[in-house]
C-alpha cells in the first residue's frame, strides 16, 4: 500500500480545500504519496460540490473527466467525497461504473481505511455521520503564503433554499485553543494571512460557550507574532455584533474587511428565504460599521430569482444596491434544490428572468467598482505579492480589500525581484472595474 500515489481533485469552496488537505494529511501519514500529476495517480480521489445546480454540474463534468484515467490510465481506484457524494451516493454509484468509493462529509478521516477495504471490496459508500467533529490531530502538511482555518462546522440557519444543513449537520464550533494552535503551526510554517471560515462565522461559540465568542477569537489570534493578516469570511448579519465590530477595529492585525451574505433586502423575500434579518437591521449594521471603521470593505451576495421575487422585490433590490453601493458583490441566480423548503414554494421563477435580472445586478455592480477603484488612484497600500508574470516584470498582489480568488487583484511593475508572499507599499496608478495598477515604493515595514 505505501507504494500507491494518490492525487485529490478539490471541487467548490474553501471549505472543501481544508478537507481536502485533511485527507492528504492523514494518507501521508499511512505512506501513500500525494501527487498531483493525475497520470501518476493510482487512486484519485474527487472531492465534489453539491450546493447549487452549477456545482452539481461541474462535479459531474470533472468525474466523467476522471474515468478516463480508470479507463485508460494508472487508475485503479476513483474515490468520491465532498456534498455531491454525501447527497446522491447510491446515484452516482450505479450511473458511473468506475466510481468504486463513496466518502461522506463526516468521514474524511476514514479515507486510509476506506481504500485498504477497496482491496476486498468492489464498491464501498461510507456516508451519513455529518454531525461528526472536526479531525483535530491531523497536521497540514501544504503551505503557501495564505491558509484557510475553519473555524466549525455544519449550520443551523436552515435558509429555504439550502441544502447544506442536511449534507454538512448541525453547528459545531471548534475549541479556541484548537484554533490558535493550527494557526500558529501555520504561521511557523511561513503563512502571513489566516482566512477564517465556517458556513457562518458570526455564529462561532454559542454552541460550545454558550456565547459569541468570533470576537474574543480575534483578540486571541491578533496576539501571534509572524501573523500579518486575519480575514473573515460568510459572516450572517444577524449575530453580528457590537462587540464583533469593536474586535475587527481595535485588532491591527485584522483586515478591515467583511464578507456580509445579506441575499436579498426586501422583507418578504428574506421571510420566505427564512433569512433571520430584516432591511432596517441590514442597513443598521452597514451604516454601523461604515461609521465605526471608515476604511472598512463590505462584500456581499445576493439572489435573484428566488420563488415569489417579482418585479417590484428585485427593483427594490437592485435600488438597495445602488444607493449602499457594496464594495464588492456576487449575485447568484436561484437554484431550486431537491429536499430544500423552497423547492416546494409556488410562483417559481423561469430561468430568462432569473439571467436577466443576474446580469442587470452584475452590470450594476462593475460600475459601482470602477468608481470605487478610481478614487484609489494616488493611494498607498500595503499589498500581498502572490505572483510573478513570465515577462519578469510585472507581480501580482491583494490589498486588504480583496480576498483571494473572489475579488480583485493589483499588477504591480518591478525591475527589482521580489519575493512571492512579501509585503511591499504600492501606489496605484490606473485601475480596470475590478482590478488595480499601481507601483511599487518599498517593501512594506512598520
Amino acid at each position: 500500500m505505501n507504494e500507491l500515489s494518490v492525487a485529490i481533485v478539490t471541487l467548490g469552496c474553501s471549505k472543501n480545500e481544508i478537507d481536502s488537505e485533511i485527507m492528504s494529511g492523514i494518507l501521508k501519514n499511512y505512506n501513500f504519496n500525494i501527487t498531483i500529476n493525475l497520470d501518476e495517480a493510482d487512486i484519485i480521489i474527487v472531492n465534489t460540490c453539491g450546493f447549487i445546480d452549477t456545482a452539481k454540474e461541474e462535479s459531474i463534468k470533472v468525474i466523467w473527466e476522471m474515468t478516463k484515467y480508470k479507463k485508460y490510465g494508472k487508475c485503479k481506484y476513483l474515490i468520491l467525497s465532498g456534498c455531491l457524494a454525501e447527497r446522491y451516493p447510491k446515484e452516482l454509484v450505479e450511473e458511473i461504473d468506475e466510481v468504486d468509493g463513496i466518502l461522506g462529509t463526516g468521514n474524511i478521516k476514514n479515507i486510509a481505511k476506506l481504500i485498504k477495504e477497496l482491496e476486498q471490496k468492489n464498491k464501498i459508500i461510507n456516508i451519513g455521520n455529518i454531525n461528526e467533529e472536526y479531525t483535530e490531530e491531523i497536521k497540514r502538511t501544504e503551505f503557501t503564503h495564505t491558509a484557510y482555518i475553519k473555524i466549525s462546522e455544519g449550520c443551523n440557519n436552515y435558509c429555504t433554499y439550502c441544502i447544506i444543513p442536511k449534507l454538512r449537520g448541525h453547528y459545531r464550533s471548534r475549541k479556541i485553543e484548537n484554533i490558535i494552535s493550527e494557526a500558529k503551526y501555520l504561521v511557523d510554517k511561513g503563512v502571513k494571512e489566516i482566512i477564517l471560515i465556517a458556513q457562518n462565522t458570526t455564529d462561532y461559540g454559542i454552541d460550545l460557550y454558550r456565547e459569541y465568542k468570533l470576537p474574543y477569537l480575534l483578540y486571541e489570534l491578533n496576539k501571534i507574532e509572524g501573523l500579518e493578516w486575519i480575514r473573515i469570511l460568510y459572516m450572517y448579519p444577524d449575530n453580528f455584533t457590537d462587540e464583533l465590530i469593536k474586535a475587527i477595529k481595535e485588532n491591527e492585525k485584522v483586515v478591515k474587511y467583511v464578507d456580509i451574505p445579506i441575499q436579498h433586502i426586501n422583507d418578504k423575500i428574506l421571510g420566505k428565504m427564512n433569512r433571520k434579518t430584516s432591511k432596517k437591521d441590514i442597513t443598521k449594521l452597514i451604516e454601523k460599521l461604515r461609521n465605526e471603521i471608515p476604511e472598512i470593505i463590505i462584500r456581499t451576495t445576493v439572489i435573484v430569482g428566488f420563488p415569489g421575487e417579482k418585479n417590484e422585490e428585485f427593483d427594490e433590490l437592485y435600488e438597495y444596491i445602488k444607493k449602499i453601493k457594496f464594495d464588492r458583490l456576487g449575485a447568484f441566480i436561484y437554484s431550486r434544490e431537491e429536499g430544500t423548503k423552497a423547492y416546494e414554494y409556488d410562483e417559481q421563477v423561469d430561468e430568462e428572468t432569473k439571467i436577466y435580472r443576474k446580469n442587470r445586478i452584475m452590470e450594476l455592480q462593475q460600475k459601482i467598482s470602477l468608481m470605487k477603484n478610481k478614487d484609489k488612484i494616488g493611494k498607498i497600500y500595503k499589498v500581498l505579492i502572490e505572483e510573478k508574470y513570465d515577462d519578469n516584470n510585472t507581480y501580482m498582489g491583494r490589498t486588504y480589500m480583496d480576498s483571494p480568488e473572489i475579488d480583485g487583484i493589483v499588477y504591480l511593475k518591478s525591475t527589482k525581484a521580489i519575493n512571492i508572499g512579501s509585503f511591499v507599499n504600492a501606489k496605484i496608478v490606473d485601475c480596470l472595474e475590478y482590478d488595480l495598477m499601481g507601483e511599487i515604493l518599498s517593501e512594506y515595514s512598520e
